[in-house]
């Protein structure tokens, strides 16, 4: 198969998702490594991002990305927003995954606005890459562009 290993687990504290619970979960129960290639939901690509500051990783896919809260006190509560959880470390994100990054987000989303993902893209710069797919709300199902996605990230390594 392409991949040794493919893990999924239910996250902890789904909820409030904070930042202090599930970077450590990441790193010590789903082992993410210089061999992980990551794949991050809403909260769980902000998650990544952050990750990816300290952490050396293959690569990431980041599914409905933001860079703000929001507004969402919630949001705001969970450690990884500007400023209570710091300044975003654009340069050691893209670094750590060797420019290995790819965002998608639809068009529709009724959570997180596109703007906040083109954001993203924009600070983290080329070799990084946006996929805007139509119409797929905020991700909830399955679809074949996260796969897509996850393949083009793995091909990338292949080649260098």
């Amino acid at each position: 198969g392409q991949f040794d290993e493919v893990v999924l687990k239910t996250m902890p504290d789904p909820m409030r998702a904070r930042r202090s619970i599930w970077l450590p979960f990441i790193l010590s129960t789903l082992k993410a490594d210089a061999q992980t290639i990551i794949v991050g939901h809403s909260s769980g690509a902000v998650a990544a991002m952050r990750l990816l500051e300290d952490q050396q990783l293959h690569g990431a896919v980041l599914v409905a990305a933001c860079h703000t809260d929001l507004g969402e006190e919630s949001e705001a509560q969970a450690g990884y927003y500007p400023p209570s959880g710091g300044d975003w470390q654009w340069e050691r994100i893209k670094a750590n995954a060797g420019g290995n990054i790819l965002l998608l987000h639809s068009d529709n989303d009724p959570f997180i606005p596109l703007v906040e993902a083109q954001h993203v893209a924009e600070q983290l710069g080329a070799p990084c890459q946006l996929r805007v797919e139509p119409s797929r709300s905020h991700f909830f199902q399955p679809c074949e562009a996260i796969v897509t996605a996850v393949m083009d990230v793995a091909q990338r390594l292949d080649a260098t």
